[in-house]
């Protein structure tokens, strides 16, 4: 056990850290979160401090299903297992002997419960314990964000803030908790204390060095507010972009200029124009991987565009036979090279279940089945991506005709699910589907019961269910 751990950035983690670190960033760039939190765990075991690693792993936790902030990532539960949890009291207990250890237990709880009020307060008290004052301020942080509404850890996250002499951050605290309860007179008077000292404190600057250097800090905060481009209007964004291609025209080998062109090109959703950007970031940056990545995902963005096109018109004119023979053409193309690119990434990184499943994925898109099933089989034996690796194998055993196989597949997900949430619908609905297509009736109405007594809307089992009764 030890008294502090330092906090460090990614300059401070061992080579090998360092290559989880870019395949983190890299899974998140192909949108993979549940592959990222397990990165990002696997580099929090070794390197606590890496707040950075606690970051992108809650934010990907938040992301995972298009779960809203605030509620339980149901999706990301099913991946990383709903069971063999850790109990707050175990965790609170293990804190007090030994808080490094009580980090990665509070890693697997929050990756299942991003927002959960009482786990991250765990996190506080653990960070505290280890002197780790930004990890500390980052598990309450994540509350503030998340579940407003417990005034309880607000204020102790700007009593944090003022124990560190950050007034102006304590202040913003106090004013969250007055929005949302006006009537909180230690809020009021937090806020009248903290703004004073915050006042103070900025009284005392003069023209010292130290002045000069606080002065030159803001003015590169607020160039930094101004390359935050997701809060502008798409006229914000348009003359910001004049103002960042007339320094371009002056200079176009400065890497960090070319970096926020391509960004709100991407903000912006122009795709080609981005792509174009993160190349040559890519080349003057001397190969930095993230950069690649980012191009990579601007070109695929252009080429579903470039589809999606093509699929549109003959949607349009279903008629016409020329228009059909080019969309037949740039679907096959379009598989042929999804299936050849990620046959590239299991060459290179065979033990890679993630990998595995995309290229499973991409052959059954195909069509190609019988060489999906080995990849999906391998990677069902990846908890954290087990229950879409089954449904996905039960989907091409049924495409073979081969129904047994199918549902012993779906069963053995059910048997990884314990709450009836959309992944166990959706594996539930597909299994009734696959009765019907064995006919049978009985069990294909179990699987859709099952739905209907606890979510009457979902597609159309009421249908199913209702029609069974003569209803």
């Amino acid at each position: 056990m030890v008294d502090k751990i330092e906090e460090i950035n990614d300059a401070g983690l061992s080579q090998k850290m360092k290559g989880f670190w870019l395949r983190a960033l890299s899974a998140v760039e192909l949108d993979n979160h549940e592959y990222a939190v397990s990165l990002c765990q696997a580099i929090l075991k070794e390197c606590p401090g890496f707040l950075d690693g606690r970051k992108l792993a809650r934010k990907c936790a938040t992301y995972e299903g298009g779960i809203d902030k605030g509620k339980k990532t149901s999706a990301m539960t099913a991946f990383l297992g709903s069971g063999g949890g850790f109990s707050a009291a175990k965790v609170r207990s293990t804190i007090k002997s030994d808080p490094e250890s009580a980090l990665p237990m509070l890693e697997v709880e929050l990756s299942k419960d991003p927002y959960n009020p009482q786990m991250n307060e765990l996190l506080f008290e653990s960070a505290m314990r280890l002197n780790m004052l930004e990890t500390a301020a980052f598990g309450l942080e994540t509350v503030r964000t998340g579940a407003p509404s417990n005034t309880k850890l607000l204020h102790k996250l700007a009593d944090h803030y003022l124990a560190r002499d950050m007034p102006s951050k304590s202040v913003g605290v106090y004013n969250d908790i007055i929005a949302r309860d006006p009537t909180d007179m230690d809020a009021q008077k937090g806020s009248k204390d903290a703004s004073a000292r915050a006042s103070m404190k900025k009284a005392k600057k003069d023209e010292s060095d130290e002045y000069t250097l606080q002065k030159k800090d803001e003015v590169e905060a607020v160039d930094l507010q101004q390359d935050d481009v997701q809060g502008m209007t798409r006229e914000q964004m348009r003359n910001r972009l004049s103002k960042l291609m007339d320094e371009y025209t002056a200079d176009q080998n400065n890497l960090p200029l070319v970096k926020k062109i391509a960004a709100l090109y991407e903000e912006m959703g122009y795709a080609p124009d981005s792509y174009v950007f993160y190349s040559w970031a890519h080349e003057l940056s001397d190969n930095d991987i993230s950069l690649k990545n980012k191009a990579s995902l601007m070109k695929k963005k252009m080429e579903d565009e470039e589809f999606r096109a093509v699929e549109r018109e003959a949607k349009a004119n279903p008629d016409d036979e020329a228009i059909q023979a080019k969309y037949t053409k740039a679907k096959d193309e379009r598989l042929d090279k999804a299936v050849a690119e990620c046959q590239t990434r299991v060459d290179a990184n065979p033990t890679d279940p993630s990998l595995r499943f995309d290229l499973g994925f991409a052959m059954s898109e195909k069509g190609e089945y019988s060489d999906a099933i080995p990849h999906l089989q391998q990677a069902s034996r990846n908890p954290h991506i087990r229950t879409r690796s089954l449904l996905l194998l039960a989907q091409t055993f049924k495409a073979k005709s081969m129904f047994d196989l199918a549902i012993k597949q779906l069963v053995d997900a059910l048997e990884d699910l314990h709450t009836m949430d959309d992944v166990k619908k959706q594996i539930l609905y597909e299994k009734g589907l696959i009765h019907v297509e064995m006919e049978d009736k009985a069990k294909a109405l179990e699987s859709f019961k099952e739905i209907y007594e606890v979510d009457y809307g979902y597609r159309d089992v009421a249908k199913k269910v209702e029609s069974s009764y003569g209803a």
